[in-house]
């Protein structure tokens, strides 16, 4: 319960700071960020309880700094947070495995044949490039573009394209499923 109104407060996120600046001080604000970060501290399970925590040390940092500094910036990093935080969810799962895209699809197949794992494998690094590639235009948003083309990205764009290479993904393992069972046959 707690983890789907951390992950419905993060993707609201950049739609709530957008609608609030120039209405509420960015210090009041920081309340929010304060909000997910106690509250991804207490929904870290045993597993995720280290990274939840960094994660959430890291969002108080942020929402001390945007208290103490009365600047939207600090506010404005969140997504590149999170970004960041995949990354090395995903990344150290990589070096010392099994990878996250192997841990969920053994959910459904738990033997997984060596192919299956080489595929999970790539998947993973792929969505490592993707947290790459998507944090850092958090990162340019956040610095360099205005707050409409930061909300945009980070509220709107970024999830399309989170839908996008999910969407990809099945569609790729769908044809490799297919193409492996007429191998096999």
């Amino acid at each position: 319960m707690r983890w789907a109104l951390v992950l419905a407060l993060t993707a609201a996120y950049p739609l709530i700071v957008y609608f609030s600046l120039g209405r509420i001080e960015p210090r009041y604000l920081a309340l929010l960020l304060l909000v997910l970060g106690g509250l991804r501290w207490l929904a870290g399970g045993a597993q995720q309880a280290a990274q939840a925590r960094w994660v959430a040390l890291a969002a108080l940092v942020l929402a001390g700094s945007t208290a103490l500094l009365n600047m939207s910036l600090p506010l404005k990093l969140y997504p590149v947070l999170v970004n960041f935080a995949l990354l090395a969810v995903f990344g150290l799962s990589l070096v010392r495995g099994p990878t996250v895209a192997e841990r969920i699809a053994r959910l459904q197949e738990p033997d997984l044949d060596p192919r299956g794992v080489a595929y999970t494998r790539r998947v993973t690094q792929v969505w490592c490039g993707f947290f790459v590639l998507n944090g850092s235009l958090a990162l340019g948003t956040a610095l360099w573009a205005s707050e409409k083309t930061w909300a945009l990205y980070n509220g709107l764009i970024a999830y399309v394209l989170i839908g996008t290479l999910m969407a990809g993904e099945w569609l790729v393992r769908r044809q490799l499923r297919a193409r492996w069972g007429r191998a096999q046959a």
